[in-house]
């Protein structure tokens, strides 16, 4: 499982000329899901998400997380995060989940995130998305399970 962070002031995901889903100042979470990918990789991506520190506190360091700033999530469902480029002009996609694994998977994700008490907004899974943030620092975090989680 992959996310990218984006420490937020605020987003939004509007599909169809219809907000689907929007916070204030929180993270932006986009989460991509791969064949390996299980419960496991999601219970450890939502504690690292929920624990995360990186809103700064009086003396200017990243040292405040979610919960101590009251931010909300907003997380979006990314199957390009396992797209590779890295032959020819166009990407392949043939590490990302298929959507029966990977959209009951991003429900699992989203539970266990507000398991923790956080506020979670999401986009629409499948669907095309516009999505619009504000970056606040501006702050971008990658997140990858592949290692610490079958590393372990």
């Amino acid at each position: 499982m992959r996310a990218v962070i984006q420490r937020v002031s605020q987003a939004s995901v509007t599909v169809d000329g219809e907000t689907v889903g929007r916070i204030g100042r929180g993270f932006l979470v986009l989460v991509g899901v791969t064949h390996s990918d299980g419960r496991a990789e999601a219970d450890w991506m939502a504690r690292k998400v929920a624990g995360l520190r990186i809103f700064e506190d009086d003396a200017g360091k990243m040292n405040l997380s979610l919960a101590d700033v009251g931010g909300a999530l907003l997380v979006v469902s990314q199957f390009t995060l396992y797209g590779d480029a890295r032959k020819g002009r166009r990407p392949d996609f043939l590490q990302a989940a298929r959507p029966e694994i990977a959209e009951p998977l991003i429900e699992y994700l989203l539970q266990q995130l507000r398991a923790q008490g956080l506020k979670v907004e999401t986009g629409r899974f499948r669907a095309v998305m516009e999505v619009k943030l504000v970056n606040e620092g501006p702050v971008t975090l990658w997140l990858d399970t592949a290692d610490v989680v079958r590393g372990a």
